[in-house]
């Protein structure tokens, strides 16, 4: 068994404000713009570079593999002095990373992993956001058939919010108190593909499903689309705090929307790609651990930020720290939702 990372938070304001030198580029690479998060992790990482006096140049990968190696090729010949690349396919960005050490280029393996210890990984704790997920759901259903509807089979991610999720719900299965009916990988992390799925699960069971542990919250939107269309209102969890997924969890349409604070990763993404650019070596970073529960347990320095939780209960968290409006957040909310009365 590899052993556990350590897990440090970093808190948007909290980082060293130290200037780097001027003029550094930092390359970024997205793997898909598809979830409304990305766009929020950007401004935050933007304004992180440019703080430190530095230029932010990106490219949109749109879901492909190929596509994403060619964007990293073009962001090399604008002389970028780090790369935070954001990877669709673990396993194919493989050669992006060999020309960036060919180049003496850092790279920040971001929300994914990158298991090659030349990159340092920034994400959530996604093992963490897993259990979460499962505990929210357990709470309120803690028996019966549950359907899991994970994320795409080549982000890795979906294997360590699984691996959470196991270690919550593992021993009621194994008891027989809870029956796994349906697990299906959605391609792309698609609502579509995610709606599919459950909509599959349902008609093999006859619509016989008491919860549903989904592995984010646009895959959640597409459970509950299915669900909707059959007349079913039962716990579903999911993560990244979408505004969607807040308002379901006001309208009782979800249980948890496991937050993912954006802000917090993309400013951690910008000032530690500043500081890798200036020349600090990985080891160095401020907060950094040694993570090696990956596939092949190689260690990699890593900074894992802690989730937060949204239910009825704690909605309000969200809307306080302006992440959504109230307005947004509670309406068609149910009665006893937190901020919302």
């Amino acid at each position: 068994m590899h052993k556990s990372i350590l897990v440090a938070a970093i808190a948007v304001v909290g980082f060293n404000s130290a200037a780097l030198a001027e003029g550094m580029r930092v390359g970024v690479s997205w793997a898909s713009f598809q979830e409304e998060r990305w766009k929020i992790d950007e401004a935050a990482m933007v304004a992180a570079i440019e703080a430190n006096g530095n230029t932010y140049v990106s490219a949109d990968a749109q879901s492909s593999a190929a596509k994403q190696l060619t964007d990293i090729e073009a962001l090399m010949s604008q002389g970028v002095d780090v790369l935070i690349i954001n990877a669709w396919d673990k396993d194919a960005i493989g050669p992006a990373i060999d020309a960036a050490a060919n180049e003496g280029i850092p790279v920040i393996g971001y929300d994914r992993l990158i298991e090659d210890d030349r990159t340092f990984y920034l994400t959530f704790d996604n093992v963490g956001v897993g259990r979460i997920i499962a505990q929210s759901v357990l709470d309120v259903q803690p028996e019966g058939n549950y359907a899991i509807i994970k994320g795409d089979p080549g982000d890795p991610n979906a294997g360590f919010l699984l691996q959470g999720m196991m270690e919550v719900i593992g021993d009621s299965v194994n008891s027989g108190a809870i029956t796994i009916v349906g697990e299906a990988f959605s391609d792309a992390w698609k609502p579509e593909s995610a709606q599919r799925n459950m909509e599959q699960i349902l008609t093999a069971n006859n619509n016989d499903v008491d919860a549903v542990l989904s592995q984010n919250d646009g895959m959640a939107g597409g459970v509950v689309a299915a669900l909707s269309a059959q007349g079913l209102v039962i716990p579903v969890g999911g993560q990244d705090g979408d505004l969607a997924a807040i308002n379901r969890v006001a309208r009782g349409l979800q249980t948890v929307s496991v937050w993912k604070d954006a802000r917090a990763l993309g400013a951690a993404a910008g000032q530690i790609a500043s500081d890798l650019a200036s020349g600090t070596a990985m080891a160095a970073i401020d907060g950094a651990g040694v993570f090696s529960n990956g596939e092949k347990g190689i260690p990699v320095n890593a900074i894992l930020l802690d989730p937060t939780p949204l239910t009825r209960d704690n909605l309000n968290v969200a809307i306080d720290a302006g992440h959504i409006s109230k307005a947004q957040a509670c309406e068609g909310a149910i009665a006893g939702v937190a901020g919302c009365e």
